[in-house]
């Protein structure tokens, strides 16, 4: 009689551990997505600032039609349509991008000195900080999701119920240069 209650036992642990990681990866992952969130709304600020920065490079820079030409065409993808991962990936484009612009702000000594650049480039440094550290804490939240998935035995649990290791927002190659930049 007492092997009886030592199953039901045995089972009811077993089932109260599955019920709290279950719990547990569905906070992380709504964690996760509160963090992509955050960042997404930096992600969508840098991407209405664009338009502004390009019309005003373009005004000075003529000669530079094909970096304009380059970053107009990223921008002009829609925002909302796209999915977090494209979001990412074509962030890290724009990136390349804006950097390419604000290189060809170095070759116009006018347009380095016009106002209405300064303060979207000011905008820009601010949302890019912003971008930054919402980066780190998107990827500490993945981290930290990603673990909780692929230890055992939670990785027994997490592939029954259809936990998916995440993708962290990663530094491009060209973001991992060092860039000096001057306004």
């Amino acid at each position: 009689m007492w092997i009886v209650y030592v199953l039901i036992a045995i089972v009811v642990i077993i089932l109260l551990y599955v019920l709290a990681t279950y719990n547990g990866l569905v906070k992380l992952r709504n964690r996760v997505n509160e963090a992509f969130s955050t960042m997404d709304v930096y992600l969508k600020k840098r991407w209405d600032l664009i338009p502004n920065i390009v019309e005003t490079v373009k005004g000075y820079a003529k000669h530079e039609k094909e970096t304009l030409e380059e970053v107009i065409g990223l921008r002009n993808t829609p925002y909302e349509k796209m999915s977090n991962e494209d979001k990412v990936e074509l962030n890290n484009k724009l990136s390349q991008g804006i950097n390419k612009l604000i290189a060809i702000s170095e070759a116009y000594p006018d347009l380095k000195a016009n106002q209405n650049f300064i303060d979207l480039s000011n905008q820009l440094s601010k949302v890019e900080e912003d971008i930054a550290n919402s980066r780190k804490f998107y990827n500490a939240t993945v981290r930290t999701l990603n673990d909780k998935i692929q230890i055992f035995p939670n990785n027994i649990i997490s592939g029954i119920m259809g936990f998916k290791v995440q993708t962290m927002f990663e530094a491009d190659e060209s973001e991992r240069e060092n860039v000096n930049v001057k306004f």
